[in-house]
């Protein structure tokens, strides 16, 4: 994969070269639309023949692009290069047929990083099962407030061709790759880049955790200043000792304890960094507060600490970490305080789909009421209750797979009282709230983390979100 017979930066050009584009939707529309305004020859294949492909497909045509609904299987004659939408499985016939023909598959990722002109902006990178979104959007903020024309793109919702073909000129991009994009990205290589972390996911698609990991660190591949990796979670930094970086590239590790040489870590209420720093061996500089980290949830510091990492690789002084956290607002319904009710706090993290995150943020709390449950997408949760039972004060259990949940709270919390709610109507999340209520005590966090996806009851995590404030609310009135 990846062969660069078609790439404009060694000098060719794209006009007349028959390009298939694997997949519509948010991707793959304006990969068809740049590659035909630079003069490919640009057949679309999907697999869905909806309302809104035919919408979709009728725009491209206008344009000039062959759009074939209905038939995402077979690679058209003549093809040679794939441009792909990330999500799009290694295992599909297409992708079987490429390689039979020889004809490279690249993601959108992999056209944008071709595409980049040669004063580009170089890319500070991040991954990993959690966190992603927001160490992008610290590392953002922090790259603003040192004064660097940056935004935060990719997986984020941006699309990088926009961002490396649009008009506006960066000084550093700040890149949120999910590991689908980063499958197909085979040449990419960053300035820097960290995995936060690594738990099983997505692994129907990678077809095992071995796979998903290789597939994660390749963003360190070809790194040229700094591989950053968690402390706490080896399989990253086995990850960068994989890799093959540029040659001075160092390892850079983030922890929640005191850091040693070459790390960045947590002293005092202090983040501090031993990485960037001269004699790294005996000094360290201080980069911001605890506090300044909003919020200050220990998997949020971590979030903190990476972003810093990669900003200092970049050669961002110490204040503007500090101002860029500070200035820093997270999405919504990332462990996003919503009121206080009768001395207790309400905490919305609705993000938190899988065991990882959910685990990540139980361990904010002291006391909890937990409300969670949803769709489990082939999860266990016998891990996630053993380690959060200590802080459990009770349990209510929402959606499709709750059972699966209820059955681990019996084996590894059976003190624990536990709600279980057996309906999925719009009122459900409003008696769920309820069932928390009676359960906490003055002191407790009623907290949303379902670590499950939420389509079997809601449209997404956020319509998940907006139910459980909008419930909390009605019980202060």
């Amino acid at each position: 994969m990846g062969g660069g017979q078609v790439t404009e930066r060694q000098g060719l050009s794209w006009e007349g070269k028959h390009v298939t584009v694997a997949g519509l939707g948010v991707s793959g529309v304006p990969a068809a639309k740049v590659l035909r305004e630079r003069g490919a020859l640009v057949t679309v294949v999907n697999d869905g023949d909806d309302e809104r492909a035919r919408a979709q497909a009728a725009e491209l045509e206008a344009l000039g692009v062959t759009v074939r609904l209905g038939d995402g299987a077979t690679l058209p004659q003549g093809t040679e290069l794939i441009v792909t939408a990330p999500g799009w499985k290694p295992d599909k016939p297409l992708f079987a047929a490429a390689a039979e023909a020889g004809v490279p598959v690249w993601g959108d990722v992999e056209l944008a990083w071709r595409l980049r002109g040669p004063d580009a902006a170089p890319w500070l990178a991040v991954t990993g099962t959690n966190g992603k979104t927001t160490t992008v959007q610290m590392l953002a903020s922090i790259l603003k407030a040192a004064g660097l024309r940056t935004a935060a793109v990719g997986n984020i919702g941006v699309s990088l061709l926009d961002a490396v073909l649009g008009e506006e000129q960066y000084d550093v991009l700040a890149v949120e790759l999910s590991s689908y994009q980063l499958h197909w990205a085979p040449s990419l290589r960053a300035h820097s880049a960290a995995v936060l972390n690594l738990a099983p996911d997505h692994l129907d698609w990678h077809g095992s955790m071995e796979a998903y990991a290789k597939d994660k660190g390749r963003i360190y591949e070809g790194n040229r200043v700094a591989c950053v990796y968690n402390v706490a979670d080896k399989a990253t930094e086995d990850l960068v000792r994989e890799a093959d970086v540029e040659e001075g590239c160092r390892a850079v590790g983030f922890t929640l304890g005191t850091p040693g040489p070459s790390q960045l870590g947590v002293v005092d209420g202090i983040l501090v960094d031993r990485a960037f720093v001269e004699n790294r061996q005996k000094n360290a500089q201080e980069l911001a507060e605890v506090s300044d980290v909003n919020p200050p949830a220990p998997h949020n510091i971590a979030n903190a600490l990476a972003a810093a990492a990669l900003a200092r690789a970049f050669g961002v002084p110490a204040a503007a970490v500090r101002d860029g956290l500070r200035a820093f607002t997270p999405d919504a319904h990332r462990i996003a305080h919503v009121a206080d009710v009768d001395g207790v706090a309400y905490v919305d993290d609705s993000k938190a789909t899988n065991t990882h995150a959910a685990k990540a943020s139980l361990a904010a709390y002291e006391s909890i009421v937990w409300i969670g449950g949803g769709l489990a997408k082939g999860a266990t949760f016998d891990e996630l209750v053993a380690k959060s039972a200590q802080r459990l004060r009770g349990a209510v259990l929402i959606g499709a797979d709750r059972a699966l949940i209820r059955e681990a709270l019996a084996r590894h919390a059976p003190e624990v009282p536990v709600v279980d709610l057996d309906r999925t109507d719009t009122g459900a999340m409003l008696q769920a709230v309820q069932e928390a209520r009676r359960l906490a005590a003055p002191g407790d966090t009623v907290l949303l983390a379902p670590a499950c996806a939420s389509m079997d009851m809601f449209a997404n995590y956020n319509q998940r979100g907006d139910a459980f404030a909008k419930a909390v609310r009605e019980l202060g009135t």
